[in-house]
């Protein structure tokens, strides 16, 4: 019997929004805003309202440790981070909250929301009935970036669920594809 499930899988690299139907994708869309986005994104408002250079892993620390795009902003915690200086050339450390951290991120997340309510209008009504019901799936990394899910309820009007370990969760589902290539069949 048909049903559909709607997947939204935000990456290192990209995120992938589908609603999946009978082992099939019905609709889909796949963007280049993830969480390497997400970090260019706090580094660049760093560099811009601080003058303060910070490198790749410090902005994947405070996306990890303090990010959030709580639209209730929930969040209220603070991190000190180092960098150099862009006027001096000399280290500095400044103190970021996650508000500013909700700030720098709204651009490529607003990006993802966009992408999610594109599929969503694209997949036929019964089986729109079917995700207002069963929800829809978060995962991958950014799935565990604070508030994304409550965001995402808030903006799409269906219920919101991460996945049970979503930073391993394409791995284990290709994992059990390949186990179960032999009952695998093309469809033409």
């Amino acid at each position: 019997q048909p049903s559909g499930n709607m997947v939204v899988d935000i990456g290192g690299g990209t995120t992938d929004v589908a609603v999946l139907s009978m082992g099939d994708i019905v609709t889909a869309s796949s963007i280049k805003v993830a969480g390497d986005k997400f970090d260019a994104a706090i580094m660049k408002y760093i560099k811009d309202k601080y003058k303060l250079l910070i490198g790749e892993r410090t902005s994947e620390d405070i996306k990890m440790k303090i990010g959030s795009v709580d639209p209730q902003g929930a969040r209220q915690e603070e991190i000190d981070i180092r960098g150099r200086d862009m006027v001096s050339g000399l280290p500095l450390t400044v103190t970021i909250h996650s508000r500013e951290v909700r700030d720098a991120l709204w651009e490529p997340v607003a990006s993802i929301v966009m992408s999610a309510k594109t599929v969503l209008e694209r997949t036929p009504p019964e089986l729109s009935a079917d995700i207002i019901d069963r929800g829809v799936i978060l995962t991958g990394g950014g799935a565990l970036l604070h508030g994304l899910d409550q965001l995402l309820m808030d903006e799409l009007k269906v219920p919101v669920l991460i996945a049970e370990d979503p930073m391993h969760c394409v791995v284990k589902g290709t994992g059990i594809m390949l186990d179960n290539l032999d009952k695998m069949t093309r469809r033409k």
